[in-house]
């Protein structure tokens, strides 16, 4: 069981993603922006930081790089319909954050995620 930070301002997104996560067996807290989310890493351990890229106020990418600073060991991934950005080397993504285009199947990320946690 994995300690999963979930980051998406998309409210059912965010649920869904939520509970297929909570039913693949991993402890998910989740967050409708990255200041939010950043808070939580400040104060506690997680595994993974699973993230949209385009939020209002602190964006994906930017809650990204002050998650390594934190904790270089976290695992990073990207849910995002804007993989280019992600990619794009201006966008100073970490580097060993994983994207995952929009649309996806939950089952795609649990296995993803699964994935990640397992590497």
């Amino acid at each position: 069981m994995a300690r999963i930070l979930l980051a998406e301002d998309d409210e059912s997104m965010r649920r869904f993603l939520a509970a297929a996560l909570e039913r693949a067996g991993h402890n998910v807290v989740a967050c409708g922006d990255g200041a939010v989310a950043f808070d939580h890493l400040q104060g506690f351990k997680f595994d993974l930081l699973l993230s949209d890229i385009v939020m209002p106020g602190l964006d994906g990418i930017e809650l990204a790089k002050r998650a390594a600073d934190l904790d270089p060991a976290l695992k990073i991934m990207f849910i995002t319909g804007f993989a280019a950005v992600a990619l794009h080397p201006a966008a100073q993504a970490p580097k060993q954050a994983k994207v995952l285009s929009k649309p996806f199947h939950l089952r795609d990320i649990v296995q993803e995620v699964e994935r990640m946690i397992a590497a």
